[in-house]
């Protein structure tokens, strides 16, 4: 069975650190893009960073300059580095993945965690 599992998230004050990991296992081929998405209370799920297999990033205008993504490639991990967190980026945090299941046919799909909280208060 595939899976993505996230670990890292926490309580903390606001201005700290935190580190979210994404391990991928499973009958797995090949991963193409990774990235982190969330959702705050009484807002829709959004992309908070992606990084492609080469490793080109993108990253939500709200958390430049304060977020970087990356991954390991040989340990099927994406990560995500959080300085200086606000209180608005208290969510539930998402692992995603675009993943080969099968090559015959070729078949990628969409995987999800199933989410770390993370609470930033004052």
């Amino acid at each position: 069975q595939v899976q993505l599992v996230e670990s890292g998230g926490g309580l903390l004050q606001a201005g700290g650190s935190l580190r979210l990991s994404c391990a991928a296992s499973g009958s797995i081929f090949s991963i193409n893009a990774m990235g982190w998405y969330r959702q705050a209370p009484g807002k829709q799920r959004e992309l908070v960073a992606r990084i492609s297999s080469s490793g080109s990033t993108i990253y939500a205008d709200s958390v430049k300059g304060r977020f970087t993504i990356s991954r390991d490639n040989a340990k099927n991990t994406v990560y995500l580095q959080m300085n200086g967190l606000k209180l608005e980026d208290t969510a539930v945090y998402y692992c995603n993945a675009i993943m080969v299941v099968t090559t015959t046919p070729a078949l990628s799909r969409n995987y999800w965690g199933k989410g770390t909280l993370v609470t930033v208060s004052s």
